[in-house]
């Protein structure tokens, strides 16, 4: 397939979250919460990618309250943190959603995703990430990790599936 057609077959966005849904930066204030900045845009960009019918799940080395927070307010379930080998976690993804690799899509930024990146249909990385992940990535986005990567990649699937200008449309036809 090409990757359009790739783009299209898409059931599946799975999403790493330092340098992908953010910046990478971590803050520790002196009470010790973490605090994380994610990007309103990719959350409207996820929102709009699940209103659609595609599943999005995290899957990422770190756990956080934050990202709890993060899933919550966006509505994502399918959430695997804490994760040492990304790669091993596709088996359990397929169980859980019905998609096969080829209808599964994963983002990432930094050297442990390059594994889940080689078993799944579609794979992107961010415009900031290490250069071996941008070498594997089908994609390359143009904004950075944390600063509308995530939506630019929800916009590509959207519009490889001919969605993208009925949901423009309806936002325009909103009085």
């Amino acid at each position: 397939m090409n990757l359009r057609e790739r783009l299209a077959a898409v059931r599946v966005l799975l999403l790493d979250v330092d340098g992908v849904l953010t910046d990478g930066s971590i803050v520790y204030p002196a009470d010790g919460r973490e605090i994380k900045c994610f990007h309103a845009k990719d959350g409207l960009g996820i929102r709009l990618l699940m209103d659609a019918g595609i599943q999005v799940g995290i899957v990422t080395g770190r756990s956080s309250e934050a990202l709890v927070h993060r899933c919550r307010n966006l509505g994502i379930t399918l959430i695997f943190d804490g994760v040492k080998d990304k790669g091993a976690v596709l088996e359990e993804v397929l169980a859980r959603t019905g998609a096969t690799p080829e209808e599964t899509a994963f983002a990432g930024d930094d050297l442990p995703d390059i594994p889940l990146m080689r078993r799944v249909g579609f794979s992107a990385a961010v415009a900031d990430a290490h250069e071996a992940v941008r070498q594997e990535a089908d994609m390359v986005t143009l904004r950075e990790g944390g600063r509308g990567a995530v939506r630019e990649i929800c916009e590509a699937i959207l519009k490889a599936r001919g969605s993208w200008e009925k949901i423009v449309e309806g936002f325009r036809c909103v009085l």
